[in-house]
């Protein structure tokens, strides 16, 4: 589904008025754990009349089973069906039809749910997650709908979209025996040929307490917040399956690995990825600050040099994937018209040399700790992105709290840590490259 609804004003009024909030304004907030493992945390903030609820279901693409790829998200559009006592379709209009909005996202490690409601919905929202988690419907007729526009979705997005496979390219590319080999969005076949048991169980392995984060933000009061989970969540069933953890190690690349896809393109370009460690690790802060230096706004380094010094390019970016085993680390760049893809892909390897050699300016470093701090703020400046950040928090660390202390591990990152990292992991031999060509450039048969 999209990431993005369009919402109403109220909630825009809400973000303005968080954007206030510094690193010295400390988020409070209160977990605990139901006695059928439901994880509960709950941060009031009564600037506007708003809440967001939401619901983490700790599984994404990697726990899926081999063969049967696309459950999770799928599954991210099946749970809109519908359940026992909301009839098929209405999800989604009862919490607009409530003046709110909601969504969902599948990624490699989790899925999310979440509604933005007026506080005085607060009801509504906590019925519904309950409702999708005690009892979902989970039939031919729902599976067979969502079998169609998942597939749609696919081509929209992935398929008829220029450059839009890059994201399956890369992965597979990348990974020999990780589950992050296979995207989310899975594959027709896998969707086609899975039974309706299967769904079933997936839905009886996942879709319990314990393997759920409920994370509530906004205009709440606490004491009456527990009342009403406990009325409507409490007696949810503990799942009885044990919850799959996928166990792969991926095997240490050794030499540099290469494609070329001819694609519906105008422009080529140039796609590298390196392997780097999981998220949390003191080596993912300097990358991801290495990230920001190379491609942290129009002044940053790769698209300084390559699309307005040497128009090589008409857009350069860097991107690590935040996942939860080690993931990727991407740079890509579209070339200019004219320009040789290899002679785009040198230069792309020229300015992640000039990390690997040069050192930092004292001036560079510091304009670099203020655009990390504050995008750290920005990203949860509103309450529904200080409820998406404990679940995660919780879920991927063990430890809520690094809402408040995350970013000081940002700040213990220093200039020799962003150029050690740039030796020790974007090397050759430790990734993938992608050359995209229009199709008008495939040889002949």
């Amino acid at each position: 589904m999209k990431r993005k609804l369009m919402i109403c004003m109220l909630w825009c009024a809400s973000g303005l008025a968080a954007f206030a909030q510094t690193k010295s304004n400390k988020i409070e907030f209160t977990e605990y754990t139901l006695d059928n493992g439901l994880h509960v945390i709950l941060h009031q903030d009564k600037s506007t009349p708003n809440v967001a609820v939401s619901v983490l279901y700790h599984v994404g693409s990697k726990n899926e089973q081999e063969g049967r790829t696309g459950f999770a998200h799928f599954f991210e559009h099946l749970m809109f069906e519908g359940t026992e006592n909301i009839d098929r379709g209405k999800y989604m209009s009862i919490v607009q039809n409530a003046g709110g909005a909601l969504n969902a996202n599948t990624s490699f490690d989790r899925t999310y749910y979440y509604e933005l409601l007026p506080s005085n919905q607060l009801n509504l929202g906590l019925w519904m997650e309950a409702e999708r988690m005690r009892h979902a419907k989970i039939d031919e007729v729902g599976v067979e709908t969502q079998r169609k526009v998942v597939q749609e979705e696919k081509r929209e997005r992935i398929d008829n979209q220029p450059y839009g496979t890059i994201g399956e390219n890369v992965f597979s590319l990348a990974y020999t025996k990780h589950p992050y080999k296979n995207m989310p969005i899975g594959s027709f076949k896998d969707l086609n040929s899975a039974k309706i048991e299967e769904f079933r169980d997936f839905y009886k392995t996942f879709y319990v307490p314990n393997n759920a984060t409920l994370s509530i933000a906004g205009d709440i009061n606490i004491d009456e917040t527990k009342k009403l989970i406990e009325q409507y969540f409490a007696s949810i069933p503990k799942g009885t399956k044990a919850v799959p953890r996928p166990n792969v190690t991926e095997p240490k690349q050794t030499e540099e690995r290469r494609k070329t896809v001819y694609d519906n393109i105008q422009l080529p370009a140039v796609i590298q990825a390196y392997h780097i460690p999981a998220q949390g690790t003191e080596d993912y802060y300097a990358l991801s600050m290495l990230t920001t230096l190379l491609s942290g706004g129009e002044s940053a380094r790769l698209p300084k040099a390559l699309v307005d010094k040497q128009q090589k390019a008409v857009a350069a970016q860097s991107i690590p994937f935040p996942t939860e085993d080690p993931g990727l680390f991407l740079t890509l760049a579209i070339a200019n018209m004219g320009v040789d893809v290899n002679d785009l892909e040198k230069a792309m390897n020229t300015e992640i040399d000039r990390v690997k050699t040069e050192d930092l300016s004292d001036n560079e470093f510091q304009k670099l700790r203020n655009q990390v701090e504050s995008q750290f703020i920005q990203d949860n400046r509103t309450v529904a992105s200080r409820a998406e950040s404990l679940a995660n928090y919780h879920v991927y660390y063990g430890d809520a709290n690094l809402i408040n202390t995350e970013l000081e591990r940002y700040m213990k990152v220093t200039k020799a840590d962003i150029k050690r990292v740039a030796n020790q992991y974007l090397a050759k031999e430790n990734r993938v490259v992608l050359h995209y060509l229009p199709k008008s450039a495939q040889p002949k048969q």
